[in-house]
């Protein structure tokens, strides 16, 4: 497709649906808005954009795609901007808002206006952020959710996802309210639990210090999304307030009944309660996209010595196999250490897996 496509907000989002779109359509021209100047540059040099933009106002009139890659709150500040603009006719705006109702209100005006304004959610990301991080196929096989209104064509979004096509990515459309809702049971709610559960156990280990070296282990890995970064989820969490409050109101029900099974010693109830959710988690989907991104970790049995990471860094960077975290998990008592590393995807992990166990005697495994 040819056209010229205007990214406002080039971060690890925005640059990889750029390299994406020119991967797809290297006759598209790209053009980068960003608050940073650096970023704009580092955007350039690296080929990720064609051009650094000046401002919304001045090239938002060039796009025959506009796309919105900035928080939710700043989105919604820009989209009431844009009815004053005079862009094409055929022009396509979307965002990448992990929330969508707020998001629709504030695009009613720019719909109202004739402007075809399609909301979007690519579902993945990385522990990395900015522009250096972006990566052409950072969405493959992850969940893409288009949030159109009933007014919008069928075929805009056929051509949008066309746009997106470069990303590989899995495209879902639902509506607005459909999406926050679902978003809010999978992804915003856990969120909110895990903080909770680690501001709980930060009070707990102050009284019982050595808890804080035992939550090193699986502890520390169910409560993995509160480490997310604190300005996006309080974002988030305003944005689908309404959602999320009915949610935790369940979520509170829910534990109050807990508490009363536990008081009660009802053994039947408790034996049901651990029964119908283990039965429930083992059917869901394994390793495929969803709310929130799928951990890929390998666990590698390993000698307590000094130089025994980077060699196991070695052995990867050699076949160029691209990790996410890693980790010493110190809660084993015996002469091995355990690494836990991180991959994006299940296919690295199972080639980081032969990489390690060819050229060492280390156990790999997973749990």
């Amino acid at each position: 497709m040819k056209g010229t496509v205007v990214i406002v907000g080039l971060g690890l989002i925005g640059g990889s649906i750029a390299l994406a779109i020119k991967a797809k359509h290297p006759e598209a021209h790209i053009i980068g808005i960003d608050v940073s100047y650096h970023s704009l540059e580092v955007g350039k040099s690296l080929g990720v954009i064609d051009e650094i933009g000046e401002s919304i106002l001045i090239d938002g009139p060039k796009a025959d795609l506009l796309i919105f890659c900035c928080p939710v709150k700043e989105t919604e500040q820009l989209l009431a901007r844009i009815p004053e603009l005079t862009l094409k006719k055929n022009v396509i705006v979307t965002d990448t808002g992990s929330t969508k109702g707020t998001i629709m209100e504030a695009s009613t005006a720019l719909r109202e206006s004739g402007i075809t304004f399609i909301g979007g959610h690519p579902m993945a990301g990385s522990h990395k952020s900015g522009v250096r991080a972006a990566k052409e196929l950072l969405f493959e096989n992850a969940y893409y959710l288009l949030t159109p209104t009933k007014d919008v064509a069928e075929d805009k979004v056929a051509e949008l996802r066309m746009w997106l096509s470069g990303t590989n990515a899995k495209f879902l459309v639902l509506s607005p309210n459909e999406h926050d809702e679902i978003t809010g049971m999978l992804s915003h709610l856990p969120h909110i639990v895990a903080a909770a559960l680690v501001n709980q156990t930060q009070s707990f280990t102050e009284k019982h210090p050595a808890a804080f070296r035992l939550a090193a282990g699986g502890f520390r890995d169910i409560t993995r999304v509160a480490s997310s970064d604190p300005r996006m989820w309080t974002d988030i969490s305003i944005s689908n307030q309404k959602t999320l409050t009915k949610q935790l109101t369940i979520w509170r029900d829910s534990m109050n009944q807990a508490l009363e099974m536990l008081k009660s010693e009802d053994a039947t109830s408790i034996y049901a309660f651990f029964d119908g959710a283990k039965e429930f988690r083992d059917s869901l989907p394994v390793h495929q996209g969803g709310a929130i991104p799928a951990f890929y970790d390998l666990f590698v049995d390993v000698p307590d010595y000094p130089g025994v990471i980077s060699e196991v860094t070695r052995y990867l960077g050699e076949e160029e196999i691209s990790l996410t975290n890693i980790k010493i998990l110190e809660t084993r008592e015996d002469i091995f250490g355990v690494l836990q590393i991180t991959f994006q995807s299940d296919e690295d992990r199972d080639r980081a897996k032969r990489c390690i166990e060819t050229r060492s005697n280390y156990t790999c495994h997973y749990e």
